[in-house]
């Protein structure tokens, strides 16, 4: 079964868009560091509408790909704010903890499905 990755694309870009806008707003205090999510979703969502073009699939992917390695590496720090949540702590700033270890783990979800549709692509053409 091969990946519709623009589709993925849209699919993970949505969801970043509705979880930062999500925490924005629950926020209360309208912080828009809050809204970095919704950023890395609109970019996520563009590059999956130009990779339905098949002469752009390729490249459009790859910048997706590293767009997805990097806000993964801004936001993995947020990992350990949600295990200190879930193990009953404290901090300043739950919603913002659980908001970047959401991102962190869609955008590490995404980015293993980045590089198994490349592998699946050059395994194709061998």
């Amino acid at each position: 079964m091969t990946l519709d990755m623009p589709r993925i694309s849209v699919g993970f870009g949505t969801g970043l868009v509705v979880l930062g806008v999500g925490a924005y707003f629950a926020s209360g205090q309208a912080s828009p560091t809050a809204l970095i999510p919704a950023a890395f979703g609109i970019l996520l969502v563009a590059l999956g509408l130009i990779a339905r073009k098949s002469s752009a699939t390729k490249h459009a992917m790859h910048a997706a790909a590293v767009l997805a390695l990097a806000g993964f590496a801004g936001s993995v720090n947020g990992l350990p704010d949600l295990l200190k949540l879930l193990a009953g702590g404290e901090l300043e700033h739950p919603l913002a903890g659980v908001a970047k270890s959401l991102m962190a783990l869609a955008l590490a979800t995404f980015l293993g499905l980045c590089v198994q549709s490349f592998r699946q692509a050059r395994t194709a053409r061998q």
